[in-house]
């Protein structure tokens, strides 16, 4: 059987309601992983989730999405805080029954991510959490490497943010 097509796309304010339902599911799934509460996510209004749907469609900053079978099933966001710096990747989530190599779906979204950001610099960076292993193995096995930077992770439980690095041109 056809396995169905995996869309990647940058998002639009019309998507607001999917970004909503993705990002609750984000912070249901991997609370220490996004610099946000559940709680506070779930007092967002449509103006909001509005607002975040339209990063898609900036210059200064994009959110892509993967679509499998008009699911969504994934997501990327990347900004530049400043151009010292270059730019971040961040809200890195993938769905848990669409993970691993077999599904593709984070290389994917990771190199539209990478195109967005070898735009503006060499070097792509993001910030993980001590006690995601996880999420850490992925990015080592997708060539980021620890740059020796933290920084305390601003919400609860605390710990540290450890930046990696990836030269993407």
């Amino acid at each position: 059987m056809p396995r169905p097509e995996l869309v990647i796309r940058t998002t639009r304010e019309d998507d607001w309601a999917a970004v909503r339902d993705l990002r609750l599911e984000m912070l249901r799934d991997t609370p220490i992983a996004f610099g946000d509460t559940l709680e506070r996510a779930l007092t967002y209004d449509e103006a909001e989730w509005r607002t975040r749907a339209r990063r898609g469609e900036s210059s200064q900053q994009t959110v892509v999405v993967a679509i499998r079978d008009d699911e969504w099933v994934g997501t990327m966001a990347c900004y530049v805080p400043d151009l010292a710096t270059g730019p971040m990747l961040v809200g890195v989530y993938v769905a848990p029954g669409h993970r691993g190599e077999e599904a593709g779906i984070t290389r994917a979204l990771l190199a539209e991510i990478e195109c967005w950001a070898a735009e503006r610099s060499d070097t792509l960076r993001l910030e993980v959490h001590e006690d995601n292993p996880r999420a850490r193995r992925f990015y080592e096995k997708l060539g980021f490497t620890y740059t020796g930077a933290s920084r305390p992770y601003e919400l609860e439980p605390g710990g540290l943010e450890l930046e990696m690095a990836k030269r993407v041109r």
